[in-house]
């Protein structure tokens, strides 16, 4: 059961894009309150925030946060979540049945932003809004002062503008659950109107207009092609979301979950290359992965409050991953940095308590879920440029996607640190495998010395379903890999069935 990846460094598909590794902060469940933000915790800061979240969130890598939904945003009115904190409202929220105190808005998550080092991604509401409503938020947001909501900004205690960047024209607005739910050719229109307007504002913003909420949708492709052929020359990203769990226990098609994200890609690029022909656009539209992860929505945690129950901070979409999640997290990622020449920016949904990589307990401990290590491995160390992986391996059985290949791999090579990193998954739910890389191709120097092995870690556990707890998220965690060896001008390791591995060479 032998594996072989072949690499050369003179293949690139385009470079590693920081905006890769952002994560996702919603108004849900426990994610803002008692899960970044917990006034009365141990370690609050003096603006409330729960530092030990902030190192968390430092350490797993992520680069932006998207905030603040999600299904939430369809509903939000940004201006209960500004001034002094007694006197903004509390609101119902429709898309979670739960209520928000608004305690944190624009100016507690962009100083929460700066404080983790991380670029915001901030989303508008086309769902009970439009175009005023955004252009208020990016005035309020952007512009230096002279103006009712600059001024009234600085009021607040924010001189100088936060100039956003990146901005979502709404969320999952193909989605009938979304509130405000659009046809194509609705949202299409509010979209571009909205695009126009804010760009008259801010000319630099980057902007994504709504994609599909899965590739399962009814109108997946078709709902692209529309809001593209309106949208194209004043947007610079499609977002794509897909969640995957293992149903009715088909392990062997969650395993190989990435197959569809690949699909996933391909298929929307597509879609924007054809509105771009057919229209004779010059510039490339690509693609915001803006909401991505394992999440089991079938489970009893996935079910929000009913009737005249709408609580604060419901314990709501609290997975607990085990060490598969984990592995279709890492392949993910690898499928993620594949189509780097596609993909600019992607957010894993979401960071804290909700189907995240970071739990807390009320005024307690903060841990690590199992998914918590591919991401911040690779966060950590992919660099340079993202090669082709030419993959031959044996091939795995699924349900879902047929054949499939039991390896999957992506490999980056950083020409300043002469330094190849490999990350790799074993899918197959049974068999261990034997992975060789040839590693001529990446001789360096004038003699042709060959790379040297650095080091090998691979997350495994006999049980596939042990999860992570306060108590112990330690003992199953990735470890070094014991079998990586150099053998003549190849490196060996041995990947254990169901597992995720980082190789490095230098």
């Amino acid at each position: 059961m032998t594996a072989t990846l072949t690499i050369n460094p003179a293949f690139t598909i385009g470079p590693v894009r920081r905006r890769t590794f952002g994560a996702f902060v919603e108004h849900l469940g426990r994610c803002v309150y008692e899960g970044i933000y917990e006034p009365d915790h141990p370690r609050a800061d003096e603006d409330g925030f729960r530092t030990d979240v902030i190192e968390l969130t430092k350490e797993l890598g992520a680069t932006s946060i998207r905030y603040p939904g999600g299904n939430f945003v369809s509903g939000y009115r940004w201006e209960d979540g500004i001034g002094p904190k007694e006197n903004r409202p509390t609101r119902l929220d429709l898309a979670w049945h739960s209520s928000d105190p608004n305690h944190v808005g624009i100016d507690e998550y962009m100083k929460w932003c700066e404080k983790t080092g991380v670029e915001p991604m901030m989303a508008v509401n086309l769902g009970t809004r439009g175009v005023q409503e955004a252009l208020d938020l990016l005035e309020y947001c952007n512009v230096p002062s002279g103006t009712h909501f600059s001024d009234l900004r600085r009021a607040n205690g924010r001189e100088e503008p936060y100039r956003i960047k990146m901005w979502c024209l709404g969320n999952e607005m193909d989605g009938p659950w979304q509130i405000g739910h659009k046809t194509a050719e609705e949202y299409a229109r509010l979209a571009t109107e909205t695009a126009r307007a804010m760009r008259m504002i801010d000319p630099n913003i980057e902007l994504v207009v709504c994609g599909s909420s899965s590739s399962e949708m009814p109108t997946f492709g078709s709902w692209e092609a529309t809001v593209l052929k309106e949208a194209y020359e004043f947007v610079d990203l499609v977002s794509a979301h897909v969640y995957y769990w293992e149903k009715d226990g088909d392990l062997a098609s969650f395993l190989a979950s990435a197959v569809n994200m690949d699909h996933f890609i391909d298929s929307v690029a597509a879609t924007a290359d054809y509105v771009r022909a057919a229209g004779k656009h010059t510039k490339r539209i690509n693609i915001s992965f803006d909401e991505w992860n394992v999440w089991y929505m079938d489970r009893a945690e996935s079910v929000p409050p009913t009737g005249d129950d709408w609580p604060v901070a419901p314990v709501l979409l609290e997975d607990h991953y085990n060490v598969a999640d984990a592995v279709v997290v890492g392949n993910c990622l690898i499928s993620l940095l594949r189509h780097t020449d596609r993909v600019a920016s992607a957010s894993l949904a979401q960071l804290v308590n909700v189907i995240a990589p970071i739990m807390t307990e009320k005024g307690g401990r903060a841990y690590k879920q199992t998914t918590f290590h591919p991401f911040a491995l690779t966060a950590a160390h992919a660099s340079g440029e993202v090669l082709r992986v030419g993959i031959t391996a044996p091939t795995v059985t699924t349900e879902k996607f047929g054949e499939v290949s039991a390896i999957d791999a992506v490999a980056t090579y950083d020409a300043e640190t002469s330094k190849t990193n490999i990350f790799v998954v074993n899918r197959d739910p049974e068999n261990a495998h034997e992975l060789r890389v040839p590693v001529r191709d990446l001789a360096g120097g004038t003699d042709g010395t060959l790379p040297t092995l650095l080091s090998a870690v691979t997350l495994h556990h006999d049980d596939h379903t042990w999860q992570a707890t306060a108590d112990d998220d330690t003992s199953v965690a990735p470890q070094p890999n014991a079998t990586a060896r150099i053998e003549g001008d190849q490196i060996v390791v041995n990947l254990p069935a169901i597992s995720w591995s980082h190789i490095a060479l230098g």
